[in-house]
């Protein structure tokens, strides 16, 4: 679903009523909601699922798991438990690939540390899986994608271009070595990411998933009322983005996000329409992206890369201008 349709459903929606524990809910664009359960502890509760987006069963069990992790990780929470939803179509699969997709999830959620307590399936044409993950955080400790500062800098975790290289899977124009590679992007966890952001002080932070990077830098900077200016050469891509780009491998959701945002972003005259897709490509499981200090940033990436986390400074926020978000080649 597009993020202008969802938006149109939501509206449609009547509000709840007011709670004091409920410190997040769906009023904002947050990636989970927060329930306060006591002075000191808060619930951070998110779920996601899709369809399979790679080949190998267990590959896609573990992506679908760092995905659906990754929304406690961006709220500077600490993951606990997870149930996993099934669609799947056991009849014409048979089991064995659903035990591998399982797990998949299970391994990756173990290394989160987190544990498996049950699920739900049904029989479904078309296999899909996910998971609803329950975390813990400190009611006054949880990070918002609301808050950015003028004069903060973004940080970016992970590559782009995970949508068209995925696209280029399917239709079998990419390498080896580079379907490897997005795999193991997606698989990748934001545990230490986001273990190691604990020791700074971040203003803001979300994970790129769904609406591209300038769909959560759009909600981060409304959410924040200010603009930001990204730079495209500043951007890590996969390895053949660029160039599967121009060959016309472009997803779906990546142009539907493109046209969602075509009067909240401002792109210089000199971007080409592929690398205004690239910057709007639909993600699934992708980095963090966090404002911060540029001091802060700095020391922060130096410390990541001692865990061989390759994180890049993208943009900068200003003052609120004409539009939210400004990108520059």
């Amino acid at each position: 679903m597009s993020p202008s349709d969802l938006t149109q459903v939501l509206r449609q929606l009547p509000p709840q009523p007011y709670s004091k524990e409920l410190l997040l809910g769906n009023e904002s664009s947050d990636d989970g909601g927060i329930f306060q359960l006591t002075e000191d502890l808060a619930m951070v509760q998110t779920l996601d699922y899709f369809t399979p987006i790679v080949d190998d069963p267990y590959s896609f069990g573990q992506i679908a798991a760092a995905n659906a992790l990754s929304d406690v990780y961006a709220m500077g929470g600490n993951p606990k438990t997870v149930l996993n939803i099934v669609g799947y179509p056991i009849k014409k699969l048979g089991s064995e690939t659903l035990v591998q997709i399982l797990l998949g999830a299970q391994n990756k959620v173990l290394e989160a540390g987190a544990v498996t307590v049950g699920g739900h399936s049904i029989d479904d044409q078309e296999p899909k899986f996910g998971l609803s993950v329950t975390g813990v955080v400190h009611p006054k400790k949880y990070w918002a994608n609301k808050g950015a500062i003028a004069g903060d800098v973004l940080v970016l975790t992970k590559p782009i271009g995970v949508g068209i290289m995925t696209t280029g899977i399917k239709r079998q124009v990419v390498s080896i070595e580079q379907e490897r590679s997005v795999i193991s992007v997606m698989s990748s966890l934001n545990k230490l990411a986001a273990e190691v952001l604990h020791s700074y002080q971040p203003h803001a932070v979300t994970d790129v998933t769904g609406f591209g990077l300038m769909g959560h830098a759009y909600e981060m900077a409304k959410g924040s009322n200010v603009s930001i200016d990204f730079s495209f050469e500043s951007i890590p891509l996969l390895p053949g983005t660029m160039e599967l780009a121009n060959q016309g491998v472009i997803p779906g959701g990546s142009k539907s996000n493109h046209d969602w945002l075509k009067d909240k972003v401002s792109y210089d005259s000199s971007l080409s329409i592929q690398q205004q897709l690239i910057v709007c490509d639909a993600i699934t499981s992708g980095g963090l992206l966090i404002s911060l200090s540029s001091d802060e940033a700095h020391k922060y990436i130096e410390e990541l890369k001692s865990h061989s986390i390759q994180a890049h400074i993208i943009g900068e926020v200003k003052e609120k201008k004409s539009d939210y978000i400004y990108v520059r080649n």
